[in-house]
């Protein structure tokens, strides 16, 4: 065989065992980081879920609150203001405010 040959077919073997360890690595790096992309998006996925569980419990009180308006204005007056005074009381409740007399 040629010497100029042999001396580019052991150059080439050189690149090689230094160009594929190397890219083994890179691979293997860009794997982690598609594996933790997806792990973070599964957690954001997750707090979403909680947090519309959440707002559908604001969701319930506020449909409470529109059946006791509906009860207050189909019934009768007599009982109009005592459940205007249990609404306050419910909204006081809620926020924390002290109760007022009158």
């Amino acid at each position: 065989m040629d010497p100029d040959l042999m001396l580019i077919f052991g150059f080439i073997l050189v690149v090689l065992s230094i160009v594929f360890p190397f890219a083994y690595f890179i691979n293997k790096r860009e794997h982690m980081y598609k594996e933790r992309k997806l792990e973070l998006v599964a957690r954001a996925e997750e707090a979403k879920a909680e947090q519309m569980r959440y707002s559908n419990g604001d969701y319930s009180k506020m449909e409470e609150r529109v059946r006791v308006l509906e009860r207050i204005a189909t019934d009768s007056n007599h009982t109009l203001a005592s459940q205007i005074e249990e609404l306050r009381a419910l909204d006081r409740i809620e926020v924390g405010k002290p109760e007022v007399t009158r």
